[in-house]
């Protein structure tokens, strides 16, 4: 994939009047420019973000929704990637969707990537059914059966189905998508059955699925899914994506050139954004 300078584009300018609050940091996406907002209180994004803005696709008259967008990164990531449509995230947690509206505004996304408040079990009556091409989702992987979690935790409610399941997150998107519309979606390879289940009784059909291994010889953690609404029975299974060599190394897949770590890597979010940074890097060749 070209650079922005490949392509004699311009590179995104910021955004300076955007307020950073106590435990805030402004992140580099190592993209195209882009920044992001993150607190080190509330769940940071992953590799999975990444992996899922990249298996995703969408064409440049696409209208794409993420549910339960967090700090935006998901469709701050695929506007760079597939410019040209029009993004939409919805979030329900105050803090994450005020950090999603600071993140559009500072990297000048206004024209191209709008934020919303809301549940995401509302999201069809919020946006009306059938009213967009694409839908992405990395929803809370964690259901009931795993263990006593806070409920009014920022984290939590990234982390556990506390106030939507994945039923719910499955069932909007498929209401929200149009017919032939496109659903992607990262999760748990421990919740496949729960997937295909109810992608099943929303007329979704599994298109794609990708396993994604920490090591070669350790189990998948991550698996990555394209299903299409109303679309035939016929599911390609990918090649896996191993991140590690043996040794701690990305893999030739992950490899890059001068990625420097520097030593804050010891805290969950900064080690999140080293991964986030070799990934991009990757695909930017």
């Amino acid at each position: 994939m070209k650079s922005l300078r490949e392509r004699k584009e311009k590179p995104i300018s910021m955004m300076t009047d955007v307020k950073i609050n106590a435990n805030e940091r402004i992140d580099d996406l190592c993209r195209d420019n882009l920044k992001l907002i993150q607190n080190t209180e509330v769940f940071c994004f992953g590799m999975d973000a990444v992996l899922l803005s990249t298996f995703a696709s969408a064409r440049k008259t696409d209208k794409v929704l993420d549910l339960g967008t967090g700090n935006g990164v998901i469709p701050i990531l695929m506007q760079a990637k597939n410019p040209g449509g029009m993004y939409t995230g919805l979030e329900i947690q105050d803090i994450s969707y005020d950090l999603a509206v600071r993140n559009v505004k500072m990297n000048n996304l206004l024209d191209h990537v709008n934020m919303v408040q809301g549940d995401i079990k509302e999201a069809s009556r919020i946006f009306g059914g059938a009213s967009f091409n694409v839908v992405t989702s990395n929803p809370p992987y964690m259901n009931e059966n795993h263990g006593i979690v806070n409920p009014d935790s920022a984290k939590a409610i990234a982390r556990h189905e506390l106030l939507c399941s994945l039923e719910d997150v499955i069932r909007e998107a498929s209401k929200c998508l149009k017919v032939k519309g496109h659903m992607y979606m990262v999760h748990r390879p421990s919740r496949l059955a729960d997937i295909f289940a109810a992608m099943n009784s929303n007329h979704l059909e599994p298109k794609r699925m990708r396993m994604v291994y920490p090591h070669a010889d350790k189990p998948a953690n991550m698996v990555l899914i394209e299903a299409v609404k109303g679309g035939r029975s016929q599911l390609k299974v990918e090649k896996p994506l191993i991140v590690y060599n043996a040794d701690g190394s990305y893999t030739g897949e992950l490899l890059v050139r001068d990625v420097i770590v520097s030593w804050r890597t010891r805290h969950k979010c900064i080690r999140y954004l080293a991964e986030f940074s070799a990934f991009i890097r990757f695909i930017n060749g």
